[in-house]
């Protein structure tokens, strides 16, 4: 039995967290990999898991093992993808991680419309609120709303969105016309903590002055569509990007406060880590995102784009 199928049964074990996991994945049997995984240890002399029959962890050897196998293994698997591009034959695997409002927006279709032209190829979607480390938990691509400002990815723009001030005709009812943006911070806001500021808004006037405008609310969420739906029920005030307001900002159920004053030069990216080159299956999912967007735009399919 070859090194590569013996280092490829350990990392299955690792990444399922024990081998009967490992063996539901892969559909190989629990003996096997157990098999493969100590005639890998035999060759190295080292044990890298230690294991009884209720717990699994790995050594400090496994863990500086697992580390570099796992990185050698996805260069040969993107050799792989390198020479099936030449035959147009998309197949395998892609993790990729996405903000949760990205994909429970409109703009998941994107990677339905994706999965349904590569049905050789299987998509795992993390959708998590929260930075992650694309290196680190093992991620071949990563999607993100935002200014973007991380030196250490590659990153490619698939369109620009904005963001609107929204609020309730019933709100702004009740606390009568808001003249500045100042304003809002006498009214109640809902604030989303996905945002880089969670108590104040960074705004910029037309004549390109900056300032900042205090808020508080009955609302604290990591959840855009809950900031959204209190928005819509007359709860407060929200900041909100545009794949999730626009099309109640459209039917008069929100109304767009301040438009000239909002922040500027945030964009949907793709994202993914310095390699020697690109995985060709990422790459056809970058392309595919960004001309699915420049035809759609980034707020609802049939929308006019402005991806880029």
């Amino acid at each position: 039995m070859d090194t590569l199928t013996r280092i490829r049964a350990f990392i299955d074990v690792v990444e399922a967290e024990g081998f009967s996991a490992a063996a539901r994945k892969t559909g190989r049997s629990k003996a096997l990999l157990s098999k493969y995984v100590r005639e890998l240890e035999d060759e190295l002399g080292a044990l890298l898991l230690n294991r009884t029959t209720r717990q699994f962890s790995m050594t400090e050897a496994g863990h500086t093992y697992f580390r570099s196998a796992a990185d050698i293994l996805k260069e040969i698997d993107n050799l792989a993808d390198l020479v099936r591009e030449n035959n147009a034959d998309i197949r395998g695997k892609i993790r990729i991680t996405v903000p949760r409002s990205f994909t429970d927006a409109e703009v998941g279709q994107s990677l339905i419309d994706f999965a349904l032209e590569h049905p050789d190829l299987s998509i795992e979607i993390a959708a998590e609120d929260r930075f992650v480390d694309l290196i680190e938990e093992g991620f071949d691509l990563g999607i993100r709303v935002t200014k973007l400002d991380d030196s250490g990815m590659i990153a490619r723009k698939l369109a620009d969105f904005k963001i609107y001030a929204c609020a309730s005709p019933k709100l702004l009812e009740k606390y009568g016309p808001l003249n500045h943006p100042q304003d809002l911070a006498n009214i109640p806001m809902l604030i989303d903590t996905n945002s880089r500021s969670h108590n104040s808004i960074r705004l910029q006037g037309p004549t390109g002055d900056a300032f900042t405008v205090n808020i508080s609310g009955p609302l604290v969420v990591n959840s855009p569509q809950t900031t959204l739906r209190g928005a819509l029920a007359g709860l407060g005030a929200a900041m909100l990007p545009d794949f999730v307001a626009r099309s109640h900002i459209e039917s008069g159920a929100l109304i767009s406060l301040f438009e000239e004053y909002m922040p500027t030069g945030r964009g949907i990216y793709a994202v993914y880590p310095h390699r020697r080159y690109l995985p060709a299956k990422v790459r056809a999912l970058v392309d595919f995102m960004h001309n699915w967007f420049k035809r759609n735009g980034p707020c609802t399919p049939g929308a006019s784009g402005t991806g880029s």
